[in-house]
């Protein structure tokens, strides 16, 4: 399938023929037209392929009211606008040579206006955004994921296959199999994967793959999620990326390695200045600082996300940044030139990568709009640092909860700009209930705690 590697890599759209003569080549019988919600879950329509003019024409539509974060019943004729470079088999879903492809679709108004909703529709008005200023954004995420058994009855557990740890090998690391398979599906879609392996805690895993345009690489991550679960399940496991499913280990990050371009040229790198970062680099950086708490919620959405973001595990919960030092939120990796880059350690697998890099896009703007210059690093530990130490060297935190992070972006004007009007509502309703629900819950830990001491 060397078409699809080549048309990504030359970055040209296949034409509707091209497509056609492909559905034929590979016997194709469904085309997945796919899309996200709000909270970044892929959905998607399928159609036998002799309906692909349809898809192409843009003439197919979805019940609007029936996603999460969409319209209302009363406006709910929208239309699939599908991507033709995002064309692709997915190698998984052969039986017996019959394929399937997908196409992943912006989701467009009856009057034939981008949806304000659509989380890919939103990325794309943010890097009109950056593209007026003169600049595009590369993104490189590093997402982590743990693999679980699942009972005699097909129920997911919490049980890891093996008791391996960071760069471990077989036998302890028995993920080894199932990382390889990952990585050759991805390969055999156009993924350039950088590396694979085991991660710090029992049965946690990463595939780090090359860095795109930021619209790319949203799309990546969620062909990637897709891709590593239904492998998964066919050697009997699940994969999750939840960021903190057991108790007392590490939980699971999203490292996105940002870096601001003018044309072809890397717009964080300047050979003459100090560390080799450029101007545009250190405002991007100070804006990031000035604003990540405003934008945290996105990048860690669920109730869960706060109990990865703690110290102790390797989480990133300080606001700083460093040269090399892994303590900081954001890092400065060593390579230069066309590789300088910033690394931000807060996001998690679980956020919606379509709002989250539009965020990160966004702050990364106002501080270049504004200015706005970050403080020196800090290249002690700031793990080890006391609370007074801390606040005498001006080191905030993120925020602690879903709830604190959900008031730090209902004041943002960055957090809205991000997501514009409609995006930003149905977000903020959907986790303030998301939050009640979990604040009214009575936990076992509650149980097990007070039921027989009151």
């Amino acid at each position: 399938m060397k078409e699809f590697m080549h048309k990504r890599l030359d970055g040209k759209n296949f034409t509707d023929d091209e497509i056609k003569s492909l559905i034929k080549k590979y016997n194709i019988k469904f085309i997945k037209l796919q899309f996200v919600d709000i909270n970044g879950q892929v959905k998607n329509m399928t159609i036998p392929s002799e309906h692909i003019d349809k898809a192409l024409n843009n003439e197919i539509m979805l019940d609007g009211s029936s996603i999460k974060g969409f319209r209302s019943i009363e406006t709910s004729d929208m239309f699939f606008h599908p991507d033709r470079n995002t064309f692709q088999i997915l190698p998984w879903r052969d039986r017996d040579g019959i394929n399937s492809a997908r196409l992943i679709c912006d989701i467009y108004n009856a009057d034939n206006t981008p949806f304000e909703g659509c989380p890919r529709c939103n990325l794309k008005r943010v890097m009109k955004e950056a593209e007026d200023m003169g600049y595009s954004m590369n993104i490189g995420p590093e997402a982590e994921f743990f693999l679980f058994e699942k009972d005699k009855d097909g129920r997911v557990t919490t049980s890891t296959q093996d008791r391996a740890g960071y760069y471990d090998v077989g036998p302890e690391d028995l993920g080894e199999d199932i990382r390889s398979d990952i990585v050759l599906t991805l390969q055999e879609m156009g993924f350039d994967i950088e590396a694979s392996h085991h991660e710090v805690a029992d049965g946690q895993h990463e595939i780090d793959f090359r860095y795109a345009d930021v619209l790319t690489a949203a799309d990546n991550v969620a062909t990637f999620k897709i891709a590593v679960r239904a492998i998964a399940a066919k050697h009997g496991l699940h994969a999750t990326f939840m960021p903190k499913p057991i108790y007392g280990i590490n939980g699971s990050g999203m490292h996105c390695n940002v870096s601001l371009f003018k044309g072809n040229k890397n717009a964080f790198y300047d050979a003459k200045a100090e560390y080799e970062l450029s101007d545009t680099a250190r405002y991007a950086i100070g804006g990031m600082l000035k604003h990540v708490k405003s934008i945290t919620a996105i990048l860690n959405p669920t109730v869960n996300s706060y109990k990865r973001l703690v110290p102790g595990y390797e989480a990133p919960v300080y606001l700083a940044w460093s040269l090399a030092n892994r303590s900081a939120l954001l890092r400065v990796p060593a390579k230069r030139g066309k590789s300088t880059r910033v690394e931000l350690r807060s996001p998690d697998p679980a956020c919606n990568p379509y709002l989250a890099f539009a965020a990160i896009l966004e702050t990364c703007l106002d501080g270049v709009r504004n200015k706005i210059d970050p403080p020196a690093p800090v290249e002690s530990n700031i793990y080890k640092l006391t609370t007074k130490e801390r606040k005498k060297q001006r080191i905030d935190s993120l925020p602690g909860s879903l709830a604190e992070a959900l008031e730090n972006l209902d004041k943002s004007l960055v957090g809205r700009a991000a997501l514009g009007e409609h995006a930003f509502n149905e977000f903020m309703s959907s986790k303030r209930k998301e939050w009640d629900s979990f604040r009214t819950y009575v936990s076992q830990w509650e149980i097990d705690k007070y039921l027989e001491r009151y």
